[in-house]
């Protein structure tokens, strides 16, 4: 009675695994296209991605890039402060959207031009993604916008 009881537990525990690994699998294989990864315009210029990679691109739309094409394609840079990428996109802009504003993109960078399929724009005047902040203070050039006037970056008292 004993070995049964061992048998049918050791059974139980190797059903368990497998079908933990089958839900693994069939998970990673319906995400496999959902997932698309953040880089920011020096990760982009550094190390290009093949033009079938979807990724998600973000920073701020660089002044003075912004051209309305003919019909809905628009074209501009988008710049985290150490590179800048063209960025091509057709189709509706966000309302907020505009030169010195961030933004985020998704698309696929082809022959040095982010076709950009979707274009993601801050929803009110202080709002701006994570991933483009973070971006943004590696360069360092990010600026708070709650920062009171004559304050460091870091946070702290000014000293004179």
């Amino acid at each position: 009675m004993k070995g049964l009881k061992k048998k049918r537990r050791i059974q139980v525990i190797l059903i368990t695994v497998v079908a933990l690994m089958l839900s693994t699998v069939i998970i990673g294989y319906a995400m496999r296209d959902g997932i698309n990864f953040f880089r920011s315009p020096s990760q982009v210029a550094e190390a290009p991605p093949e033009p079938s990679e979807t990724f998600r691109i973000g920073g701020l739309v660089e002044d003075g890039t912004l051209v309305r094409g003919q019909g809905e394609t628009v074209t501009f840079n988008v710049t985290d402060g150490g590179a800048s990428i063209a960025v091509a996109y057709t189709g509706v802009l966000p309302d907020l959207f505009g030169e010195g504003e961030g933004m985020v993109g998704t698309g696929n960078y082809i022959n040095g031009v982010f076709q950009a399929t979707e274009i993601l724009a801050r929803h009110d005047e202080t709002y701006m993604p994570a991933e483009v902040i973070d971006a943004l203070k590696e360069q360092g050039v990010y600026v708070d916008p709650d920062r009171p006037e004559g304050t460091p970056a870091h946070g702290g008292p000014t000293t004179n």
